[in-house]
């Protein structure tokens, strides 16, 4: 037996007028004259204004001044005020619904404009990482806070350098515009030195000296920056930011944590020591999750934190896309409504060795 699928708001909406008009008609016959029922035929018009444009307002508008003048004849209601006075609240209610319709129309139009834009703006600021780079699968989520949103204060980037692949994951403070101008900032400055220098601290104290010259005051962003090589490590310099989570190939999960706990980027003027490197093993056949705090600090409806670590069995699906929307879709579940903070989640897969070309494919366990 085929399932059918429950009528929409829009359509129960767009049928709206024409049964509210019915049954107006129909109580008017029936109750006759004294009931005072034909005023409200002005309910359909009314009601198609909230659906449609103002052509299909004018429309009703119109059949129900028709309605009406006949419901007005039947009655012998222009014969006395009465009538005329039903017949100027249905011709008020429709200009008010037509004019409302425009209004509502340029609205739609220019909220179309905007959101545009911003796809635009993602596609520059944020753009889609490439499937492979090197020996590794690469996968991206970014689920914003804001209503509509598509992009926001988290940011992510995958460069494949002469010296090995290198990625960033960050989160700005704060939320809005400034944090997208912030976010764009510490992008921009990671491309172009992600080329450029030699090792990863140098990278880091690129991004140093870029933030800080943007930021003021005591805005700051957690970052961590990933370099991969083909010698089966990873080195990772942490500002402030969630610790990588590793994969193992026999299902088991780390979080390596640096050797010291630095600052985040735009604080380095505070007088602290940077961050140290610090490597960690990771292999073919191995998975790194790189997030925001937007990951694991999303709570349920019992305020738990989100356990990222005990949801790695979610990553298994052989295509990394696919894995990963498991992942984001579970974390969603798990906040059980809109989320709080902007969360971002790339996904690195180990799959073989050979520089910059495809490597042998390697299982995920």
């Amino acid at each position: 037996m085929t399932d059918r699928k429950p009528p929409s708001s829009g359509a129960v909406l767009s049928c709206t007028p024409v049964v509210v008009m019915a049954v107006v008609a129909v109580m008017d016959v029936v109750a006759g004259p004294g009931i005072g029922f034909l005023p409200l035929v002005s309910l359909g018009p009314a009601f198609a204004g909230l659906v449609g444009g103002w052509r299909r307002t004018a429309v009703f508008g119109l059949a129900a001044l028709v309605l009406c003048v006949a419901l007005g004849v039947y009655d012998g209601l222009f014969e006395e005020r009465r009538g005329y006075t039903a017949l100027a609240s249905v011709a008020g209610v429709t200009g008010v619904g037509v004019a409302a319709a425009v209004m509502r129309s340029r609205r739609e139009a220019e909220l179309a404009s905007v959101r545009s834009i911003a796809e635009v703006a993602q596609r520059v600021l944020l753009r889609p990482v490439p499937l492979t780079a090197g020996p590794l699968q690469a996968a991206v989520s970014y689920t914003s806070a804001v209503a509509e949103a598509r992009i926001g204060g988290d940011l992510y980037e995958v460069v494949a350098s002469p010296h090995g692949i290198r990625v960033i994951v960050g989160d700005v403070q704060g939320k809005g515009l400034a944090a997208v101008e912030t976010a764009a900032v510490v992008l921009g400055a990671f491309r172009e030195a992600a080329h450029d220098e030699p090792d990863l601290l140098g990278l880091g104290e690129r991004l140093e000296r870029s933030v800080a010259r943007e930021l003021e005051g005591e805005k700051f962003v957690t970052a961590i920056l990933g370099q991969i090589g083909t010698d089966g490590e990873a080195v990772f310099l942490n500002y402030g930011h969630p610790a990588p989570m590793v994969v193992r190939r026999n299902g088991t999960v780390d979080f390596p944590q640096p050797p010291s706990f630095a600052l985040p980027l735009g604080l380095g003027a505070h007088g602290s020591e940077g961050p140290e490197p610090y490597r960690v093993d990771f292999a073919p056949g191995e998975q790194l999750l790189l997030y925001t705090d937007g990951v694991t600090e999303a709570r349920d409806d019992e305020g738990r934190f989100y356990p990222v670590g005990e949801r790695a069995h979610l990553l298994k699906d052989p295509d990394a896309h696919r894995a990963l929307e498991a992942l984001r879709a579970d974390l969603a579940q798990h906040a059980g409504g809109p989320p709080h903070d902007d969360a971002a989640m790339l996904l690195l897969r180990y799959h073989g060795h050979g520089g910059h070309g495809e490597g042998k494919s390697v299982p995920i366990a």
